[in-house]
């Protein structure tokens, strides 16, 4: 049995092992593979996993033997599902693995926003709070979140926990999802309204061509001038013109994002240059913790599979 790893060096740079992988079966791991390089490099496996190199259906026609394909990540883009549905090839993800770590990346990016952590130790490093004439000094507004608005669009398992932490942080709660349902001291309202009324919006919700450009110039000017944006689900989710204009313009006061529409980023993203919006480069899900669960359940997937009952099966066959 060959397994082949098509792009090993995002999920383990190094510090993880695939011993646990290695021991069912014969496996060859690429750090990265080109485009032109997949079908040539999976020919001879039956099992392939995949984070990012694409599996259409003209690379699956090349792969007569390949019987799986585990992609090492939630989203299932990479490959064409019913192009492998017609082919008898068994697609399975990893589902919730980053759940706590995003969650985590989303309450730091609103703390750097809102009580500017990085750049007041930066000043004071610099001999800005020494020169200070008064004890204390801030370079922003300082804000504190207690009784503000959380907005939370999509209500999947890391929209639950950002939910949860800003309860904690005594934040009122609006969502908006395609399914509403009974939660406890939250509201659930139309995505017009959420924008409107939130002081914070944070995006959770998959890309689609629904969601495309959710976040776009007629929202943010719904917003309240003082409100924040924040996005660590998927960059096509926002307009990125339109928000740095919107920052620009103060149509809002900040805005953080951990995803970009295109990765890794022109260098002219316009958001990249935007000195309201913090971009941190895809990191949220990264966690030594979070990895460690992605490969796990990538054995899990791969070994279940060879024992006859394949789990987290994403194209039903």
């Amino acid at each position: 049995m060959q397994i082949v790893v098509l792009d090993a060096r995002t999920a383990n740079p190094g510090d993880l092992s695939f011993a646990p992988l290695e021991a069912l079966g014969d496996v060859v791991v690429y750090p990265y593979s080109e485009p032109g390089e997949v079908a040539l490099r999976s020919r001879a496996a039956q099992v392939v996993i995949t984070n990012k190199a694409v599996l259409d259906e003209k690379v699956l026609t090349e792969l007569p033997q390949l019987r799986l394909i585990s992609v090492c990540a939630t989203g299932t883009n990479v490959v064409d599902l019913d192009a492998a549905s017609r082919r008898g090839v068994v697609v399975c993800n990893v589902p919730g693995y980053s759940t706590a770590s995003v969650a985590q990346h989303t309450l730091a990016l609103l703390l750097e926003l809102t009580q500017g952590v990085g750049k007041h130790s930066a000043g004071a490093k610099s001999g800005r709070w020494s020169a200070s004439q008064d004890f204390s000094y801030w370079e922003q507004e300082l804000v504190e979140l207690e009784g503000r608005v959380m907005g939370i669009v999509g209500f999947g398992a890391i929209g639950k926990r950002v939910a949860a932490i800003a309860q904690a942080l005594g934040m009122q709660v609006l969502v908006h999802t395609r399914t509403p349902l009974d939660h406890a001291g939250i509201e659930f309202t139309d995505l017009d309204s959420l924008f409107e009324r939130s002081d914070v919006v944070t995006l959770h919700c998959p890309l689609s061509e629904d969601t495309r450009h959710l976040v776009n110039a007629t929202r943010l000017a719904r917003m309240k001038p003082d409100a924040y944006l924040i996005n660590t689900s998927r960059g096509p989710l926002v307009d990125e013109a339109a928000l740095a204009q919107a920052l620009e313009r103060k149509v809002i006061r900040g805005a953080a994002v951990d995803v970009l529409s295109r990765e890794p980023p022109d260098p002219h993203n316009p958001l990249l240059q935007s000195p309201g919006c913090l971009v941190t480069p895809h990191i949220a899900w990264a966690t030594r913790a979070s990895r460690q669960r992605l490969l796990e359940t990538t054995t899990e997937n791969v070994r279940a599979f060879l024992q006859g009952h394949p789990i987290n099966v994403v194209n039903g066959r």
